[in-house]
């Protein structure tokens, strides 16, 4: 069975383990306060739409849309479950989380990520995403990678 990827509500009981295994991932490979992470609550906030990745009703991926000011979109929460890895499902969400923005008229897509996720840099790179320096708020630092990829 393909794996199906669709907007949802992250406030189901499946998408928020999904996004607790995440939150585990992120902090066992850098520290608490270099993790920028979206609650669920902040997730299933009108600027923000969730894309998740069933398996035969199982959640087992998720990317999201954050709508910033100035026709800025940024890719967030992006995860895969490692038993799905390898599957391209992280690039169908980011294929996903771009046909969006650019729906919606947005004129560039950024991220940040961390420096010890070359997978997740993989993804991005295969995507057209460049590297850059610190995009929105975020602090310069070494913990964190940056990407940017214009739309228009």
């Amino acid at each position: 069975m393909a794996v199906e990827i669709g907007v949802e509500t992250p406030l189901q009981d499946d998408v928020r383990a999904l996004v607790a295994e995440l939150n585990t991932a992120l902090l066992e490979l850098t520290p608490p306060e270099h993790c920028y992470h979206l609650t669920v609550e902040q997730m299933a906030g009108h600027d923000t739409t969730v894309f998740v990745a069933r398996d035969g009703g199982l959640a087992v991926g998720c990317g999201a849309l954050k709508r910033h000011a100035d026709a800025v979109g940024e890719v967030k929460r992006m995860y895969t479950r490692p038993s799905h890895r390898g599957q391209k499902i992280g690039a169908q969400i980011v294929a996903r989380i771009e046909g969006l923005a650019r729906q919606e008229g947005l004129k560039r897509l950024v991220l940040e990520t961390g420096d010890r996720h070359p997978a997740a840099w993989t993804v991005y790179e295969r995507a057209g995403f460049s590297r850059c320096g610190p995009v929105l708020d975020y602090p310069d630092s070494e913990w964190s990678v940056f990407y940017e990829k214009s739309l228009a």
